[in-house]
């Protein structure tokens, strides 16, 4: 028995060593740091050549030339380098998924086809290896968001360097997950229901979904009335969302998806966030009138018809800039958390087919940060926002740039992971 259970926690101790990073968290700043003689990329403003960055206490002090630095202040050149503010990856399961093949190690789904109460945060994993690999090309912020039903949960903007979920959370409930159905009959071979089979399923999903925005409104009137009222944390967790503090993000690409899902959004006098969003460039004038911001669902995508331009989801990011349609650039969240460190090269991409350089910087930097509201903390590098920037040998958006360092709320960030120690590994088999 003494053995069976020592075999147990040995199995036990093995598992948690294989999902847990070496790489220790940053300490907390402790005296200023200049960054002197970079180009400093603002974002939201001008691109600063041969400037100083300077930050102290986990915030951007000041920018800029000709300003006296404070005594006891550690300077570090960085000529010849450039200073981005960290992308922010605004689709991921972050933290919640680490092997998808492995089903003890994803805990992104809940049970059930309701849970507004489900808080992402509280399920990510700190020690993630895909949280260092992703650091290291430049993303340091992250929206991680639950899956699974129809009304998932919450989502959280997430900072990747800390011990905790607490240490990574700086902004907890940023939006409401709600996938929606498809509005119209597909047929296709791996399709088993029938056109009247998928209609019903779709009314039935739709109803179920007013009814239950409506047994919200019901109770948020009866807390708001008696605050005695019996409390009921999935109810509860509506009442933010009614409120308009917490935006619901829908996934729907289609163009039909998108027009419901607005319309749903202004019957109910919510929020609304479009993610995905392959055909919103057909919807652009809905989206405009109703303020609806698109988070897009990567730029490597293929044609969803047969009669798309190949290279249309490579330009749907032009196109929406030229609309005038508010959007952010994610990585593709069909292949997980372990592609968000190619997120710069989605924007990249973008910018090689028609969207404006800057543009495509801030689709993965100060947009996203808006769309998300946590502009006013990260996504560009102004004073007062938080010192959380990378330094890079060139343009942090081409694939032969090389992040050199990295700073999260001004904590200096270890960035080995375990791509390079694999890299280094095998580099000593083959020098022999």
């Amino acid at each position: 028995m003494l053995i069976r259970i020592l075999t147990c926690i040995a199995l036990v101790a093995t598992a948690a060593n294989l999902l847990a990073s070496p790489e220790v968290p940053g300490a907390k700043q402790t005296h200023p740091i200049a960054l002197v003689g970079g180009t400093i990329h603002t974002v939201s403003g001008k691109t600063l050549t041969n400037a100083t960055l300077l930050f102290d206490n986990g915030k951007i002090t000041a920018v800029g030339t000709g300003f006296d630095l404070p005594q006891k202040c550690e300077v570090i050149s960085i000529k010849g380098k450039h200073v981005f503010p960290g992308m922010l990856d605004a689709y991921t399961n972050m933290g919640l998924v680490e092997i998808n093949a492995v089903r003890a190690s994803n805990d992104e789904n809940e049970t059930g086809s309701f849970n507004p109460n489900v808080r992402a945060e509280v399920a990510v994993n700190p020690d993630s290896e895909i949280i260092p690999t992703t650091r290291s090309n430049g993303v340091l912020l992250c929206l991680a968001a639950p899956s699974g039903g129809t009304v998932s949960g919450r989502s959280a903007v997430l900072q990747l360097d800390g011990w905790t979920y607490e240490d990574l959370t700086i902004r907890s409930a940023a939006g409401l997950h709600i996938k929606w159905p498809l509005m119209a009959v597909v047929s296709d071979w791996w399709v088993t229901s029938s056109a009247k089979e998928q209609i019903a399923s779709r009314e039935k999903s739709l109803a179920k979904l007013e009814e239950q925005f409506t047994t919200a409104r019901l109770y948020d009137k009866a807390r708001r009335s008696n605050p005695d009222t019996l409390v009921d944390m999935k109810w509860e967790s509506m009442r933010a969302v009614l409120a308009g503090d917490v935006p619901i993000i829908v996934s729907a690409d289609n163009a039909n998806q998108i027009q419901s899902a607005v319309a749903f959004a202004v019957r109910q006098k919510v929020k609304l966030i479009i993610n995905g969003g392959y055909d919103a460039i057909y919807c652009a004038k809905l989206l405009k009138k109703h303020n609806v911001p698109v988070i897009l669902g990567g730029v490597y995508r293929t044609p969803r018809r047969s009669d798309d331009f190949y290279d249309l989801p490579y330009e749907i990011p032009a196109m929406l800039n030229r609309l005038g349609v508010q959007f952010c650039i994610s990585s593709d969240a069909r292949f997980g958390a372990s592609m968000s460190r190619n997120l710069p090269y989605h924007a990249g991409t973008a910018a090689a087919y028609g969207l404006d350089k800057n543009e495509a910087l801030k689709a993965v930097t100060l947009y996203p940060a808006q769309i998300l509201g946590v502009a006013d903390r990260v996504g560009s590098l102004d004073i007062g926002k938080d010192a959380t920037l990378v330094i890079a040998n060139g343009n942090i958006l081409e694939i032969a740039t090389q992040v050199e360092q990295a700073y999260v709320q001004g904590r200096r960030v270890d960035m080995s992971d375990r791509h390079k120690r694999l890299w280094n590994k095998y580099q000593q088999r083959y020098s022999k």
